[in-house]
C-alpha cells in the first residue's frame, strides 16, 4: 500500500475532498408490464420491462 512521504495540508485535503461529488443518475421513461410509464435509472430500464423489478 502507498504511503505519503510528506504531510498533505488541510487546505490542500480539504480541496481535493470537496471536487468529487456523486452525480444523480439519468433517468429515462421505461414502461413496465402493467402499462405505466415509470421514470428509473438506465442501468435498471431492461428489469422494469421485464418485469423483475416492480417500482411501486
Amino acid at each position: 500500500m502507498a504511503v505519503p512521504t510528506r504531510r498533505m495540508s488541510r487546505g490542500n485535503t480539504r480541496h481535493r475532498r470537496s471536487t468529487w461529488r456523486a452525480e444523480a443518475p439519468d433517468l429515462v421513461h421505461v414502461r413496465d408490464p402493467d402499462g405505466r410509464t415509470v421514470r428509473v435509472p438506465r442501468r435498471l430500464a431492461r428489469a422494469v420491462e421485464r418485469g423483475l423489478l416492480r417500482r411501486e
